[in-house]
């Protein structure tokens, strides 16, 4: 009839008017392309491109570091038409960095969790920018961008010979050579590269005893070494026990090879640490939980025997499944305390880590909040320094964070109120309780005391 074909024609018209892509197939008849996963993977991204990858259910703006083949481009396949062989496309996944982002969050991923990057890279570098400026509007946004990136040489690197070797060192170092390790009952991911023996990391898992600390390809190579290993606690003195929390002072001048393997497993949670075989010159020591099968490593810091600075700590690192327990601020607290015997004022090696200049605030907060709390009176810079052996520019930094401290006619002038004081304490005090050091349990002997 007149209306069905008026209505045909309707629908023939429409169809024409839609947008669709079109490819010819062996029958000349025309198919609508629609994208498969197997058809996505032959996008393949360069080395240095920028992209968005996912991450954390979202996709960020990322910069391609690497790639390898996941399928072997040497398979051939037979074309039935004559005896031809074709080869088939590698297929790859990609190494990529976050921008704006930590190191540890560099991983690698499959051609699914990318994309193209949306919008011109001039639009991004300006959104950037002026998301980074509102974000510092606020006042807990730039005290956040301050220990990002660093204030006072505690996180930025001002020499540029050391700048220059710290670039370096990150372009040697940034892809990670080992993505698990297993140790101690916890499969973990490695954050960053480490220089374990290249045979030792081919299968990109590590397996390490708790104990002695020596490391493995396989997983049957340590259930053997465990039936064998006797040993049991750090190879060391142990200086402090309290309920199940113990620490073991160990030397790296005799205890060599114990102190490289421990290096080389804090370098995959260090970004920053340069220190793998020269051990000697170095104390290290290992805090632990104990149980009845032994002395299980939570975490650790080294110091310098003799330093010229006087830094009372060179490395400290918590490791993952123990850290938010106050772990880190105990070995704080603790090189402190050693500090104080030793009758020295101390201070961390800089430049510090993101995760370690957190950590040093809070402690220094803490600290230095109780000592004006308890001090009425208006005290210096060095009399704070003296009675808590932080060093001077620790304190400033610290003071200048929690706006107390003023400069008057070229001086330093601490400006602190009982009720900002106790603003800041209140806010320390809705925190969990933290581990705290027993002084009393400790038995340590200084260096230069010893027989």
């Amino acid at each position: 009839s007149e209306s069905e074909s008026a209505m045909a024609d309707t629908v023939a018209k429409k169809m024409s008017e839609e947008p669709v892509d079109e490819q010819k197939g062996s029958n000349g008849e025309a198919k609508v392309e629609n994208l498969t996963s197997s058809e996505i993977t032959k996008r393949i991204f360069k080395v240095g491109e920028r992209v968005e990858g996912r991450c954390g259910g979202e996709f960020r703006l990322c910069e391609v570091l690497s790639r390898r083949t996941i399928k072997k481009s040497s398979q051939m396949e037979a074309k039935p038409s004559n005896d031809m062989k074709v080869e088939e496309p590698a297929e790859y996944e990609y190494y990529v960095h976050f921008i704006y982002c930590n190191r540890r969050l560099d991983r690698w991923v499959t051609v699914n969790d990318l994309r193209d990057a949306l919008g011109k890279p001039s639009q991004e570098s300006k959104g950037s920018s002026a998301e980074g400026k509102s974000y510092r509007r606020s006042r807990r946004g730039k005290r956040k961008h301050q220990e990002t990136e660093g204030d006072h040489g505690h996180g930025a690197i001002a020499d540029p010979t050391l700048a220059k070797l710290e670039k370096d060192h990150e372009e040697i170092t940034k892809v990670k050579n080992v993505d698990v390790v297993y140790m101690g009952g916890y499969e973990v991911d490695a954050w960053y590269f480490s220089p374990y023996p290249e045979e030792c990391t081919k299968n990109k898992k590590l397996y390490i005893c708790e104990f002695c600390l020596k490391y493995m390809r396989k997983r049957s190579s340590l259930v053997r070494h465990n039936q064998k290993c006797r040993l049991r606690h750090p190879p060391g003195n142990e200086i402090y026990r309290h309920k199940n929390v113990s620490v073991f002072e160990v030397d790296g001048a005799y205890n060599k090879v114990y102190c490289q393997c421990l290096c080389l497993i804090s370098k995959l949670f260090l970004d920053h640490k340069t220190l793998y075989f020269d051990v000697a010159p170095f104390l290290f020591y290992i805090l632990c939980e104990s149980d009845e099968k032994g002395f299980h490593m939570v975490g650790y810091f080294s110091k310098e025997k003799s330093s010229q600075d006087n830094n009372n700590l060179a490395c400290i690192l918590t490791f993952p499944p123990f850290q938010r327990k106050g772990y880190g601020k105990f070995l704080i607290e603790l090189s402190y305390e050693l500090s104080r015997l030793e009758g020295k004022i101390g201070s961390p090696e800089k430049p510090l880590s993101d995760l370690g200049r957190l950590s040093y605030r809070s402690f220094w907060t803490r600290v230095l909040l109780n000592v004006l709390s308890e001090h009425r009176r208006p005290l210096s810079v060095k009399e704070i320094s003296e009675m808590t052996y932080i060093k001077d520019e620790d304190i400033v930094y610290t003071l200048e964070s929690l706006k107390m401290l003023r400069y008057w006619k070229g001086q330093k002038i601490i400006s602190a109120t009982p009720k900002l004081i106790e603003m800041h304490q209140k806010q320390l005090r809705d925190r969990p309780g933290r581990l705290r050091l027993e002084p009393e349990k400790l038995k340590y002997v200084p260096l230069a005391e010893r027989p």
